[in-house]
């Protein structure tokens, strides 16, 4: 079995983790921690936005559904009178500094997600830094 599959089998549980991940994954806790604390005593800090905000995403990069998720909490809250807007990195575009989707956005500049979501007419910035973006 190639080390994709296995490492896909353990993580969605029908096979065990591999023996040489248990000292990633403890490496990983103990980072995740730290970073953790280092916000705990302020020495990290986040961005407060004057607007209500939804993370969707998770520690898979690809094909698990955030997209599709996207633009269905962006259709439930327009159906209950909001008017939401997504912020998105821009994976796999060119653009760096923050920028707002115009009517008709360039896949390669803007990365194809973003104007997927832009084309079901919901406002859409993208940029490396998404607090500047948002």
């Amino acid at each position: 079995m190639a080390l994709a599959d296995t490492l896909q089998a353990s993580w969605y549980g029908t096979r065990g983790a591999p023996l040489w991940t248990y000292p990633l994954a403890w490496l990983y806790g103990a980072l995740t921690a730290l970073r953790r604390g280092l916000y705990r005593i302020g020495w990290l800090r986040g961005t407060k936005l004057p607007v209500p905000v939804v993370v969707v995403g998770n520690i898979t990069a690809g094909g698990t559904g955030k997209t599709p998720l996207t633009l269905a909490l962006v259709d439930a809250l327009k159906a209950r009178g909001w008017r939401p807007g997504v912020v998105s990195r821009g994976y796999g575009g060119t653009q760096r500094e923050p920028a707002l989707l115009d009517d008709h956005p360039d896949p390669a500049r803007y990365g194809d997600e973003p104007c997927l979501i832009r084309a079901s007419g919901v406002p859409v910035a993208v940029g490396r830094d998404r607090p500047a973006a948002a």
